[in-house]
């Protein structure tokens, strides 16, 4: 372990790590960024961003996250690879067991590990992710004007997504694997009563065709009557003469949209004071007199992006948010009724004085 305790350190280098870096890092806080296993978050499996302030031709997600690292380095912020595995949020300092072995001690905490798409295990997928297949539509269904295309999922996120989608698409076919909805009533009716939106019932997708070339072209989809049919694709059972039931269809879509959920990356909080809610995001606190907070029930541990933003998801709030963020922790770093570290960034004990 080592014996330096950090002023912050900032776990994830999506667009909100790095927004909160930035910030930071002009403060004099000298942040430590853990890339996390995946460094950039979502955006890097964006091919163009036509909705981040600032870039009117568009950027592509990937330069986007780079000039944000170089942004924060200017201004001295420090990065490393691995992520927290565990960590004691307890005591003074805060301390972080990484993936890389080591523990690192710190004053102030901010996650920013964000949340994973769920994705559907279609074959064709890790190659045409960013490329005509996508787990957020207001960021790229402009991209599909008079495109047919697949939304994949049965909740109020599916429905939401196929509504956004049906004002630039040709057409919308929601594919859900069961006969009826998880979405809410007023949503449900609101997707089923649009006349560009259609449902491929007890429907899964198990193959999307395309190239990185030319994107998405096309996808397999698979059908039973008594709902999850991959399951009985994937076994063989239903694909012999004594069971006609299973269906396979190929059809020509120009983008596949998966809309099934995200799992906040917030494993290693579990056991530590952070509040989670039932899905896992981060609840920050009580704002009390404050309009906004990102602060959260462990004294020092902060929150930004879509770790604790379950709502937009949008690289650009998850920017702001991870510039609040910053804000939050030099407030309280300042107000911090505490020994100051000495010269060495070890925290000073009374016997030191």
């Amino acid at each position: 372990m080592t014996e330096e305790v950090r002023d912050l350190v900032v776990a994830g280098s999506g667009v909100a790590g790095l927004s909160a870096a930035v910030y930071a890092a002009r403060a004099d806080l000298d942040p430590l960024v853990l890339e996390g296993d995946e460094p950039g978050g979502q955006l890097t499996l964006t091919t163009d961003v036509e909705n981040y302030l600032g870039f009117p031709e568009g950027v592509g997600g990937m330069e986007l996250i780079q000039r944000g690292k170089e942004q924060a380095e200017q201004f001295g912020a420090e990065f490393q690879h691995g992520s927290i595995e565990s960590a004691d949020l307890d005591g003074r300092p805060l301390s972080l067991s990484l993936s890389t072995g080591e523990t690192l001690r710190t004053r102030a905490l901010i996650v920013a590990t964000g949340a994973s798409a769920r994705w559907v295990g279609a074959e064709g997928e890790d190659e045409l992710m960013g490329y005509g297949l996508s787990t957020c539509a207001t960021c790229d269904g402009a991209f599909h004007r008079g495109d047919d295309v697949l939304v994949v999922g049965g909740g109020d996120s599916a429905m939401e997504e196929a509504l956004f989608l049906a004002k630039f698409a040709d057409s919308v076919t929601v594919v859900h694997r069961r006969d009826e909805l998880r979405a809410s009533e007023i949503m449900a009716d609101r997707a089923r009563d649009h006349e560009d939106v259609e449902f491929a019932w007890n429907t899964e997708l198990v193959a999307i065709d395309g190239s990185r070339e030319d994107g998405v072209t096309g996808a397999t989809l698979v059908s039973h009557p008594e709902g999850h049919p991959a399951e009985k694709y994937e076994t063989g059972e239903g694909a012999n003469e004594a069971d006609e039931a299973l269906a396979v269809e190929e059809v020509d879509v120009g983008g596949v949209f998966y809309a099934i959920g995200h799992e906040p990356n917030t494993g290693f909080l579990r056991d530590t004071p952070v509040d989670l809610d039932d899905d896992g995001y981060v609840r920050t606190a009580d704002a009390g007199e404050a309009w906004a907070t990102t602060a959260t029930a462990a004294d020092g541990v902060f929150a930004a992006g879509d770790v604790m933003d379950r709502e937009y998801q949008q690289a650009v709030t998850a920017a702001g948010m991870g510039s609040m963020a910053a804000l939050d922790v030099e407030e309280w770093l300042e107000s911090e009724v505490a020994a100051p570290a000495d010269s060495t960034g070890s925290i000073a004990t009374e016997a030191d004085d």
